[in-house]
């Protein structure tokens, strides 16, 4: 394994926690590099077909393991994504899983335009903390971590962890 100068995080969690406003903003503040999985599966048409009853293409998970493999190898990444247990887990240094409450979620969701089943099954989803137990059983307990994601207070506070702990992992490993 390369040595990296720079960590990769993970962040994870239901649709409509947050994971994107503080995925970028977090590259903003660090310089580090943000990948949003579902632009970058769109971007290379990284599909396995469509998904009928969700309305929503299918990933082709293996295709975007090879595609982010020599990214991930130079350290500085931040993935984004509601998934999270088929990424290598040799390449994280820490994951972070977004948490909102539900109905919070239910209204942020419901403004993006999911309806029924889809609507349902994510507010569910983060009900029975599903993305959580995926990530600890995907990873090693120690570098899984949840975060409360509701508030403009929460995304700050989140944000100023996240930089201090990427500033303090740097000073360590280099």
């Amino acid at each position: 394994m390369r040595i990296m100068k720079r960590p990769n995080i993970l962040l994870t969690g239901t649709p409509g926690v947050g994971k994107t406003t503080l995925g970028k903003e977090l590259a903003q503040r660090t310089g580090l590099n943000y990948v949003n999985v579902g632009d970058l599966a769109q971007e290379g048409q990284l599909f396995d077909g469509f998904d009928e009853e969700y309305q929503c293409p299918i990933l082709d998970e293996d295709r975007v393991v090879d595609e982010l493999e020599d990214k991930m190898g130079d350290g500085g990444v931040i993935i984004d994504y509601h998934g999270c247990d088929f990424f290598p887990e040799r390449w994280f240094h820490i994951v972070f899983v977004l948490r909102t409450d539900n109905t919070s979620l239910y209204n942020r969701l419901e403004s993006r335009g999911y309806t029924g089943k889809k609507l349902q099954d994510n507010v569910q989803c983060e009900i029975f903390q599903t993305i959580y137990e995926e990530a600890m059983e995907a990873y090693k307990e120690e570098i899984v971590h949840q975060l409360p994601s509701n508030t403009p207070q929460d995304l700050e506070r989140n944000l100023e962890q996240i930089v201090q702990w990427i500033e303090q992992w740097m000073k360590d490993n280099n």
